[in-house]
Order: C-alpha cells, then structure tokens, then sequence
C-alpha cells in the first residue's frame, strides 16, 4: 500500500522524513505476528500506529484492545490481563476472564510498558515464549494466540539497568522498534496540522477558521511542544474558541501558549545523588508533585519565621505553639543570670512574661559556627514525605497516598523501593 494512502486512511498528517520512516517500518511488519515495541514521547500518536499495524495485520478482522498499564493498579493489573477464577482473592465472587482470553486471535496494545510490575512482567514473558498463561488463583495452564504491541514514553533499556524491567522481556518487545518522532522534530509538519486543527474546530464550533500571520507562526515553530501533537491540538481548539479575531497575532499566540519551556528546563537540572554537580533529568509526575510540596512546606515555614521575627519586633508575646519556636522552649524555661544577658528593647519597653533572650558575647558565638550540609537529594525528600505520611495516616495508605498527590498503586511502588517498613 502506498505511503499516502496509509495517511490518509488513518488520518495521518505530515511529510517529515521521521514519520514516513515510522510509517514505512509500521507497514512492513504488519502482515507478520512479529512483537512491535513503538517507542516516543507522550502526545506522539503512539496508539495511532498500533491501529495501523492492527488494520493492515490478517488479524484485522479479529478484536483489538488497547490497555493503559500505568492506569491499573498493580494488585490487579494480573487479574485484568490474564483472568481470576472465583474466590482467588477479595472481592473475586465470580469467574473472569483475561483481556489474553478476550481478545483471542487479535492484537492487544499494552501502553505505557514501562509501569508494569516485575511480577506481570514474568506473566507477560512467559505468554509471549509460549502462548500459555494462568489465571489468578488457577493451577491450569491455558493458551491464547494474541499479538502484543507495546508502547512506551521511557527508555526501558535504561529501567533494566535500575532493575525495574526485566531484560529478558525488553529484548522479547523490542523485536521491532518503531520510534515516532516528536514534533519538535517534525517542523515543516507544524503548519499543517495546525491549519488542519484549526479547520476541524471551526466546523465543530460553526466559527469562521482562524488563520496565524507570519510572526505568530514564526512564534508557533519556535516553540518546543512538550506535550507534542496533543498539546497542539489543544492549543487550535483555545485559540478556535476564544480568539477575538480570525488572523492570530504573535501576541494573541503568546497567551495561549504556556510559559513552560524556561520551567522545564530548570526542573530537568536536578541534584544527582552522590555528586557535586547536576545533570539535565527527565522528573516523573511523582517526584515534580513531592518536589513541589517540599517547596510549599518550606515557603510556610518562611512565612511562620518572618510573623515571629514582626512579633519580636513589635514587643508581642511570642506565640510558642508555632512550629518555628518549638526548638527554642526548651533553652527558654530558665532565666540565665541577670549578669549574662540583655533583655531584648522595642521602642523603650521590655518584651512581656516570658521573653526570649541573646547573651551579650551573642557576636562572638555567631563568628564561631559550624555549617551543616543538608542534602538535597530528591530522593531523601521523597522518602521522607511518604514515611511522614503513612505516620500520619497510621499506615492506611490509601490516606497517605491522598496526602501525597499520588495514586495508592505510585505509592505501593515507592514504599517497595525505598525499603519502608510498616
């Protein structure tokens, strides 16, 4: 089949060398039973290829499936792809089968491989050598004939390395590689997928089309478009909907477009454990979420120390329930002789009951400090906020996982490998 007519069946728009080398190898390999591993960043069209290696397969009369591994939890995960047999955990009251059962014959499309757990991992390998499977909570071994196409936004060869995928399994998937280019890659396609975009939401809107003039597109290449064609869609429907006029100025642009290139950049340059400098790394959306509660936490412990430092300031009692002042109580419950301290003076008037007060030679001893490295590895943070949270929650890790901003399957996982004991 010709490379334009594969386009336009499915929809595929642009002309960079990137994508019809992706498209080329998707066509080659369809009408074989060869595992795919199609490899890019997300917002790419992964699935899109799968349906096209799918359509274009003998199998295309048979189911396809497309299965988001990240999105099932991982005490699960097992019982949706491979079947339970009633009884064989909690909640099980029935028979079910397995996506592998269901799809019998077809094509399954596993998203996101990279989150599966080591322990499906195994499942997985064992169907892909041998056709054969089990069900939870079942010693009988059955077959299914299922063509597995995998997807992933990460480097897997690189989570073998840190042992959180199995090798075995990477080379079993990566029979084929299919790597679809990001759009940063593709930008003599930007144009006119925009204006495509642009179309289709004029008419789903019954607005006129909008059109970008030479600075807005100049504004529109130069971006870098994290979130890949996704985003972009994204962005022609905002500007379809809410654009006063129908030729779009750079400016008008600007507004739409999130200022997220500079933060990316500077999220990515993290401290490397066990190193004095730093190196560009890709966060997960875990680790930017604790990462940002840790500066939230630390902006209100500046904010309680700047209220204590008003107070003291003005001659106001000091409130010592707040956080900042629980390590002075203690040095507090005596009174020094009068001889080795001075009271602390605002406006002539001598602080109420129970003041805080400085030693005289307070100079001397500040000249004489000590400095303390605390490490800024985000890892130590991330296992701290967690134990901090199961404490709080008495280990009922759903709660926790609320606490957090993470999922109860994320949460699982990072209690797993940092070694957190109950």
């Amino acid at each position: 089949m010709e490379l334009q007519t594969i386009k336009n069946r499915f929809g595929i728009i642009g002309n960079s060398a990137g994508l019809n080398h992706a498209l080329n190898v998707a066509e080659q390999v369809a009408n074989t039973d060869l595992t795919v591993l199609i490899v890019g960043e997300s917002g790419v069209g992964k699935e899109s290829f799968s349906q096209i290696i799918h359509s274009l397969s003998a199998r295309k009369h048979n189911p396809f499936i497309a299965v988001n591994c990240g999105a099932i939890p991982e005490g699960t995960i097992d019982s949706e792809l491979f079947g339970h047999e009633k009884g064989a955990f909690t909640g099980a009251v029935d028979s079910r089968k397995g996506y592998f059962e269901t799809v019998n014959g077809g094509t399954i499309f596993l998203d996101e491989i990279g989150e599966m757990p080591l322990g499906t991992q195994a499942r997985l390998l064992r169907m892909l050598e041998t056709g054969e499977y089990i069900r939870v909570g079942s010693s009988k071994v059955q077959k299914a004939n299922v063509r597995v196409i995998a997807a992933t936004n990460k480097d897997l060869l690189d989570l073998t390395h840190q042992g959180r995928f199995r090798q075995d399994l990477y080379y079993r998937l990566s029979t084929v590689p299919i790597r679809v280019p990001a759009l940063r890659e593709r930008q003599e396609d930007i144009p006119v997928l925009f204006r495509k975009f642009a179309a289709d939401f004029a008419e789903k809107y019954r607005t006129q089309s909008i059109v970008l003039d030479n600075g807005a597109l100049n504004l529109l290449l130069s971006y870098k478009w994290p979130g890949n064609i996704r985003e972009l869609k994204n962005i022609a429907e905002q500007i379809s909907v809410l654009a006063q006029e129908p030729v779009v100025s750079a400016d008008v642009l600007q507004r739409f477009l999130p200022q997220a290139n500079d933060r990316h950049a500077s999220m990515a340059l993290m401290p490397v454990h066990g190193t004095h400098g730093f190196q560009s790394e890709t966060l997960t959306d875990t680790e930017r979420d604790i990462f940002y509660k840790l500066f939230f936490d630390m902006k209100k412990d500046l904010n309680d120390l700047k209220q204590l430092v008003f107070d003291l300031s003005r001659g106001q009692a000091v409130n010592m329930a707040n956080p900042v002042m629980e390590g002075f109580q203690t040095a507090n419950s005596y009174t020094p002789p009068a001889e080795t301290v001075t009271p602390i003076i605002s406006s002539g008037n001598f602080l109420p009951s129970n003041p805080l007060y400085f030693p005289q030679n307070a100079e001397a001893h500040l000249d004489h400090h000590e400095e303390v490295e605390e490490t800024l590895a985000l890892s130590d943070r991330e296992k701290e906020f967690i134990i901090k949270a199961l404490k709080k929650h008495k280990n009922r890790r759903r709660d926790a996982a609320n606490e957090l901003g993470i999922s109860e399957r994320t949460l699982y996982r990072k209690i797993k490998e940092y070694d957190i004991k109950d």
